[in-house]
Parts: structure tokens; sequence; C-alpha cells
């Protein structure tokens, strides 16, 4: 069966053109001439059967049909570029480890961590990449992966790795901390995760004698639990987040708890090995590390 993929000069060159609006500069960028680049365009469009440059008054443009093509390949020639560029960086002599990790859990308490096993493998070259929470994918491109429990990786051999707390934090200005303190969430306005829209019920199911607003799903709503702490450091509300992920900020008195509950969520996570790489000396090693890591770890939420 024909592919009809263009080449990538092709492609490159009505990139140049789209970027720079006009042939040009984009053969000065290319060090091409521009009937050079001309021709490239017109075999481009020949071979897709779309205009996709128009002369204007203004100089070259994109047609509405050129627009939505560049949108689509510029994506593309930078995620190839990107695959070149780790290709270049292996080393031969080198090891190389990818790891795939849920981002709350990367950012907070995994990169933190780091450096201790770098300094353990000084010739590992590690790459951290966000493993999709809600993507099935059937062979996923990582080593190792570091999600939650229920995550899916066919043929992978996972492993119980730690749980999680959720604990309220607020600005330490936020208005009703008394009240919210004693359990009185009723006038706080609460911030929401898209992803858990179902997390502060279960919170407050497990306090005691506490007292929610009315509705639990209302209020400002965010995609990342970093943008999520942001607005609570913006006193816009009250934040449910794992505790890992705000301890320096409860430690240096930037956010404070609203409240002293302490309970465990209904989530924890997992690592998950390749079902290729079960025997890597070097996977090896990161689990153990990782879950030595994880049981250091403290189980309780300080108050």
């Amino acid at each position: 069966m024909r592919r009809h993929i263009p080449s990538t000069r092709a492609l490159l060159i009505f990139d140049a053109v789209a970027r720079h609006h006009g042939v040009g500069k984009a053969a000065e960028e290319l060090c091409l001439t521009h009937s050079a680049v001309s021709q490239q365009l017109r075999l481009l469009e020949s071979q897709i059967g779309v205009r996709l440059v128009q002369r204007t008054a203004r100089g070259t443009e994109l047609t509405e049909a050129g627009r939505r093509y560049h949108g689509q390949v510029s994506g593309d020639l930078l995620r190839l570029q990107n695959h070149t560029l780790e290709a270049m960086a292996q080393r031969a002599d080198g090891l190389r480890l990818l790891v795939g990790a849920v981002p709350v859990l990367a950012e907070g308490w995994l990169t933190p961590l780091l450096p201790r096993f770098i300094a353990l493998h000084p010739g590992c070259s590690l790459h951290l990449q966000v493993f999709p929470t809600h993507l099935y994918m059937e062979d996923m491109p990582f080593d190792v992966g570091v999600q939650y429990d229920d995550a899916v990786w066919p043929g992978a051999n996972a492993r119980p790795l730690m749980g999680e707390f959720c604990v309220a934090v607020c600005s330490p200005h936020a208005k009703g901390r008394a009240a919210m303190a004693l359990g009185d969430f009723s006038a706080a306005p609460l911030l929401q995760l898209r992803t858990r829209m179902g997390a502060w019920q279960e919170w407050f199911g497990q306090v005691a004698h506490a007292r929610p607003p009315e509705n639990l799903v209302a209020g400002h709503r965010f995609d990342l639990f970093s943008s999520l702490v942001a607005a609570v450091r913006a006193d816009l509300g009250v934040g449910l987040v794992p505790h890992y992920y705000v301890e320096r900020e409860l430690r240096s008195g930037e956010l404070v708890l609203a409240c002293p509950h302490r309970a465990p969520s209904s989530r924890g996570y997992s690592v998950f090995v390749a079902p290729s790489r079960t025997d890597d000396a070097l996977v090896g090693a990161f689990v153990t590390w990782l879950c030595a890591a994880a049981a250091e770890a403290p189980q309780e939420v300080p108050a």
C-alpha cells in the first residue's frame, strides 16, 4: 500500500515558509534559492492535492487548508527532532533508564530523591517522562513506570510502592481558619482537581463531626496539582492535596493545614517494570532503591 507521506525536506520548507510568512526569508534560513523553495512547495501541493499557500498584496500567506495542515505537521516535525536528539544523546558506553511517572508523584516526591540514585549510579542517564493516567497503550515506552495502583500496563510486573495521604491546606491568611481547624468548612471555598471530583466527599466522610459546604463539587477547578496549589497560595480557597506534594510548603509556613485530620486516601502507587526489562540489572537496582525510599517515607501526616 502506498504511503501518503511527503518528504521531510518538503515539510521543513513548508514549515519555514509558514513561520516566516514568505518564501524569501524561508530560503535564507534554509540556505536555498528562492526557486528551490517555490518548487518544493508546488511539489508538496501537487502530492496532497490541496493549495497550501497563496500570493497576496502582503506577500505569501497560508490558505485555510495550509494553516490547518501546518498546525498538524509542525508538531510532528518537533517530535521527530526530539526523537533524533534523544538518539544522539545516548552514549555507547553509558546506561539509560527511561522512567514514566504520574506527574504529581514525579514533581512532589520522586524528582527531589533522584540525586541519591544518580550518586549510586553515576554512569546512568535517567529520562523522566509523564506516564499518562487515563491513557491505555498496548506497549508502554518505559523501562519502569510509577503510577496509581489501578494503572493498566499489560504484561508488566507490578509491585506496591506507597500509599497516599491527602490533607486540606490553605493560606496562612485564609479567612475562617479557626472554624476549619475545628472541622467547620461550611463557609470554605473548596478548590477542585478536575480528575478527582469526588475527593472532597471521600475526605469529609472520614472527618468526625465535620461540617462540609452544601456543595462539595462547586468551586474553582484545575487540571494540575501545581495550579491548584498556586491557587491556594493566592488564597483562592482550600485545596486537598497529597501530603508529600506540599511537605516543604508546610514546613516553611507558606501553607498551613486547614484541619489536623489525617487519614489515607483510597489511592496508592505501584511501580511497574516493562515485560522486556525484568532481568535488567539497572532496572532492578532502580526498583530496589525506589521501594527502599518509599519505605523510609513517613506513613503518617505530622500534626
